[in-house]
Formats: structure tokens, sequence, C-alpha cells
């Protein structure tokens, strides 16, 4: 990193001269001696730009990329449009970092108030942040958000996904807070159970929709439920769904969380990804991250501006609920651009698609021979069956480049989405009965 420190070598120098020192390695006098380099790291030498190239190829080359994905639990192969790809890629947007300087940062700005105004259009919410890593961790720091004084046991539904799950226990077990999870029956959330659990110290529960097993959640039921014991109601939802299904403020959410992932983000091996959150006026303040608000500069001119960042650890530091202080504005620019290109007709298009294929997949495996739905209920585009030698099935998708569904406890969890094509669904179903035959 030498050639990227700006000052010289005599700058340097002089610098040391006035705090009393000859040399650099005086600055490092209190650590031991075996601590420090003495020679040159064992590393191998530089590389081409063309050596680079081949090395990065054939690592990528043992990589297996399936032509057809039957998988989803949280990460969902939707269709992205060249144009969702294209922007975000532009040097512009990827050398962007934090808009701290508003006069400096008017496009980033804007690019992330847009994503919030369509997030609020698809949620139907009255305000969303663009500061959350991933669904996980907006499901959690929502559940912060409820907690006050009188009030701090977070429920949360045993069908929502176990990582998410997981990341709300981890943020109650930080802030010694309780969590309790709300038994599962017949694949979904059980009413009568969650009933009994809504005491007096109940600030919020959380439900997923659809659920982890893909099952239709009765959430305007379980909104009531939860508000009839003055407690706040807290939706983690997939986004492409809320082209079909009811929205969260329809079903009386308070908060309205999800990941952000099929918004035109690829599945990118992991991340990164982008979790959406978004709130009533009432909650506003209680928001984590920042907030962009749209006003007027001192000529008239449209303009955007850093507006709210309440619950962030360098604003009222000792009063902070919330540590979240990152910049998601290249994702978030992505799934803006993604809501844009499609539209509402064209989101719902791919909802409308993803469930009719998921049901077209479910019905042509249950046809075969111990092949069975596990849940009996409405699903969207995930569902979960029985399914013998399920080993042997899921490698013999694997050879012609489908990858199947997830094993789970009940079974196994499949998926379907608008990109996958009816003639790749019936080679998935042949290929299971030539199994099983």
């Amino acid at each position: 990193m030498g050639s990227y420190v700006p000052s010289t070598p005599a700058q340097r120098q002089q610098m040391l001269t006035a705090i009393g020192l000859r040399s650099e390695k005086e600055l490092y006098a209190d650590v031991p001696e075996q601590m420090l380099l003495t020679g040159p790291l064992d590393i191998p030498h530089g590389m081409s730009e063309l050596e680079v190239r081949s090395k990065l190829e054939a690592m990528a080359a043992k990589n297996t990329r399936y032509a057809v994905i039957l998988r989803g639990a949280g990460a969902y192969d939707h269709y992205i449009p060249s144009i969702v790809r294209y922007i975000p890629a532009k040097e512009e947007f990827l050398t962007a970092y934090t808009p701290y300087q508003a006069e400096m940062s008017q496009g980033i700005l804007q690019s992330i108030f847009e994503y919030q105004t369509m997030i609020c259009e698809l949620t139907g919410m009255d305000v969303s942040n663009a500061s959350v890593y991933d669904g996980a961790t907006a499901a959690a720091e929502a559940a912060a958000m409820a907690v006050d004084r009188k009030r701090s046991v977070t429920l949360v539904s045993a069908a929502a996904h176990p990582d998410t799950i997981n990341t709300i226990r981890t943020y109650c077990y930080g802030a010694n807070r309780e969590m309790k999870l709300v038994p599962v029956k017949d694949g979904k959330t059980d009413i009568d159970a969650l009933k009994e659990l809504l005491s007096s110290d109940v600030a919020s529960f959380y439900v997923q929709q659809p659920n982890f097993f893909g099952q239709i959640e009765d959430a305007k039921a379980l909104g009531e439920l939860v508000h009839s014991a003055k407690a706040l109601y807290i939706m983690g939802v997939d986004p492409i769904s809320v082209g079909l299904l009811a929205s969260p403020a329809e079903c009386g959410a308070d908060i309205a969380v999800g990941e952000g992932q099929p918004l035109g983000l690829s599945l990118g091996y992991g991340g990164p990804y982008l979790g959406f959150m978004a709130t009533t006026t009432k909650l506003m303040r209680k928001l984590p991250g920042r907030i962009v608000g749209q006003t007027n500069d001192d000529r008239g001119n449209r303009a955007f501006v850093l507006s709210l960042q309440a619950r962030e650890q360098h604003i009222r530091r000792e009063k902070a609920s919330s540590n979240i202080c990152s910049n998601e504005a290249l994702c978030a620019l992505t799934a803006g651009l993604y809501l844009s290109a499609m539209g509402p007709s064209g989101l719902k298009e791919a909802a409308c698609q993803s469930m009719a294929k998921a049901h077209y997949l479910a019905k042509g495996l249950c046809a075969l021979p111990g092949v069975e739905l596990v849940y009996s209920g409405p699903y969207y585009q995930e569902f979960v069956t029985t399914l013998p030698k399920q080993e042997q099935v899921l490698r013999a998708l694997e050879v012609k480049g489908i990858l199947g569904g997830l094993p789970i406890e009940q079974g196994v969890l499949w998926c379907a989405t608008e990109k996958v094509t009816r003639a790749q669904l019936d080679l998935a179903i042949a290929t299971v009965k030539e199994v099983l035959a």
C-alpha cells in the first residue's frame, strides 16, 4: 500500500521529528519484537492481468452452475432485465459511498429516495429506509424497534425462515430480551397458541408471508389478534408475492420487512443482498438507518437530503437502539431499477407465473408413487413434499443440470419461479419418476 500513501518520505520524516522520533519503527516500540515484520511476506509474486484472469476463471470453473433451479428457501432465481444489470455497473454508482455531503451526492440521494418511495408503494406503508443488510437483519431490527420500557418480549412464528429466527434470537440475547416461538400447526402459525402467548409484556409478533414452507398465512387475522393485545405486528414479506397477495398495510402490519434479493439481485453465491424496511408515520422516528427526503434548495429547485437518522449510533450514541450504519445504495438502486423496469403489471405477472408453475410442479410430482404434499393449505411458489429415495432423486436431478428442492426435516422444500419453463419442469418430473420407478 506504500504507493497509495499521499505524503512523501521527507514529509513523513518531518512529522516523526515533530513528535520526537527518528524512525517509523519507534512508533511501534511497545509492540513485541517477534510480532514485527522483518522480511517480505511469504506470498506469490504479482501476476499480469491476463494471468489473474486465467487463474480466476479456473477457480470459477469449479463452481456448479445449474441450468434449472427448483430451490428457494429465502433466495430466488427470478429473471433480471438487462437494464437492471447494466446501470448499477456504471462506475459512478459502483464507487458511491454514504452520501453524507448532500450537495455533492444528489444523484445517489435521488436513487435512494425513489427506492424508498417504491418500497412504500409496494408495502402500502408510510415511510421506508435504505440501510439494512438483509432480510433477517431487517426482521431483527424491526423487533428492536417495537420494544419499550413496559414491553420487551418478542414473539416469532416458528414457520418463519430458520435464519431469520436465529438472527432475531441473537439480537434479543445481546439486548437481554426474551424471544418466544409461536408453534406451527399444519404448516402455518398456530393462532390459538399465539392467543395464549400474547401477554401484557409482549412488544411484537413477527410472521413471514408466505412462510418458510411456502404456505400462505391468514395474515389479517393474525394482525387483528396481535393488535387486540396492544402489541406491534411485524410482517416479513416476499416482495414479488406482494404483486399477487395482500400488502402488509392491507393486513394491518405496523412494520413491513423482507429480503430484497428477488428485486433484481442475482443469487451471487450468497450476496450482497438487501433488507428492506417500511413502517407507519407513528413509528418513523424509531426506524434504523437513513431516510432520504425531498425538499427545495435556495433557488426553488428540487433537492434531496438525509432527513432522518434518529437511531444510528453516531446520533445520540448513548441512547442508540441500533448499530446499523451501512450504505446499501447500490443494492437499493438495483431494486429500484427492477421495480421500475417491471412496473405493477410486470411484478404481478412474475408472481402469477411463479405461483402457477409451482402448482404445476407440485401436481406432477404428487402424481408419482410416494410423493405427496405435506401441508394441504394454499401456497405461493414453494411447497413441501414427501420424497422416497431423496438422495438418489436429488443426485439424478443434478446430473441433468437441475438443482432440486431443499431437504428439510418435514420432507423436501421445492420452489418454482417465472424463469423456469414448462419443458424444464416436465424434465424434472420425468427424472424423479425414473428414479422412483
